[in-house]
């Protein structure tokens, strides 16, 4: 089964007041997901976002945004530069291929020479 992890792309302190607690401690955390398997490795297309205040340790919810919250993130939402998606393929899964392309390979041979029937 496949890992999951959310990457850090871009983090940003923001200077606006927390919708909970009034302090101007913000932090803007884009994410990227990465899956990790034992043949691949992909990184994905989907960007997440979060923000947090530093002093009470509340996410603030895009339902609870004030105007000047939403216009720094739509800010830094076009920033953000993400990966390419891609796929990564892992040293098991090159030796697997070269294994049963070896295997093939013999298989073909000994029928080929006859000492295989079918």
């Amino acid at each position: 089964m496949a890992k999951e992890k959310l990457e850090v792309i871009r983090e940003a302190e923001l200077k606006n007041n927390c919708p909970e607690c009034f302090n101007q401690e913000l932090a803007l955390t884009f994410y990227q997901k990465h899956k990790y398997g034992k043949l691949f490795h992909r990184t994905t297309g989907e960007v997440t976002h979060q923000i947090t205040c530093n002093k009470c340790g509340s996410h603030i919810y895009p339902a609870k945004w004030t105007d000047d919250i939403e216009r720094i993130f739509e800010y830094y939402q076009k920033m953000v530069t993400p990966e390419k998606a891609s796929i990564k393929f892992t040293n098991l899964f090159y030796g697997l291929v070269l294994f049963l392309v070896v295997l093939v390979g013999a298989g073909t041979y000994l029928f080929l020479e006859g000492i295989i029937q079918f």
